[in-house]
């Protein structure tokens, strides 16, 4: 069985969205987590540690289209340029895909996901996509968390988890780190 993991950049209020800023912001924070707080190396130490447990990406239909320009060519990202990507949209075309960023295929729906999933391979991470991370976290698909808080209240944004009536999780912290410019590292496990 496969390692379905989650990491993302969340403000204390738990917010994933527009970290980076760019077009389309839904709120006026967008770009939040490069702005206002001092760059201390360290606290990215987790995206680096990541690589090597990294085996395949996947992505909700936003995020693919907001990564897929950028990634490829990125050298920041040069180590994922190869690897298999799973696209998890009911309405993108499969030949939308972007050519030269290693295989991908577009996976229709949350039962894909769980077979996928129930296959051989290594973890299968997912950045950004915080509507799928919810979908899949609501279905028990989620195994981990990782997770890099930052001192900041934004508001407004996509919340990382729903809001919804629903069975509780229970998450085991497997790791944890606070650094000098206060952002948190959480690395949680999901109790299944």
């Amino acid at each position: 069985m496969r390692h379905l993991v989650y990491t993302g950049f969340m403000s204390l209020d738990g917010v994933v969205d527009s970290p980076g800023g760019g077009p389309g912001e839904e709120h006026r924070s967008g770009g939040w987590v490069f702005k206002d707080l001092e760059f201390v190396e360290e606290a990215w130490s987790l995206k680096a540690e990541e690589l090597t447990d990294t085996t395949a990406l996947m992505f909700g239909r936003r995020s693919y289209e907001a990564f897929a320009p950028v990634w490829p060519g990125s050298q920041d990202h040069a180590a994922y340029k190869e690897l298999p990507k799973y696209v998890v949209s009911t309405t993108l075309a499969d030949d939308a895909l972007v050519d030269g960023w290693g295989p991908t295929a577009v996976l229709r729906s949350t039962e894909d996901v769980a077979a996928l999933k129930d296959g051989e391979g290594g973890a299968i991470f997912i950045h950004g996509s915080a509507e799928l991370a919810r979908r899949l976290s609501d279905a028990g698909l989620i195994d981990q968390y990782n997770l890099l808080v930052f001192p900041t209240l934004l508001g407004a944004g996509k919340s990382l988890f729903g809001r919804a009536d629903r069975d509780k999780q229970i998450l085991t912290l497997r790791e944890s780190k606070s650094y000098s410019n206060g952002i948190l590292k959480l690395v949680y496990d999901v109790k299944h």
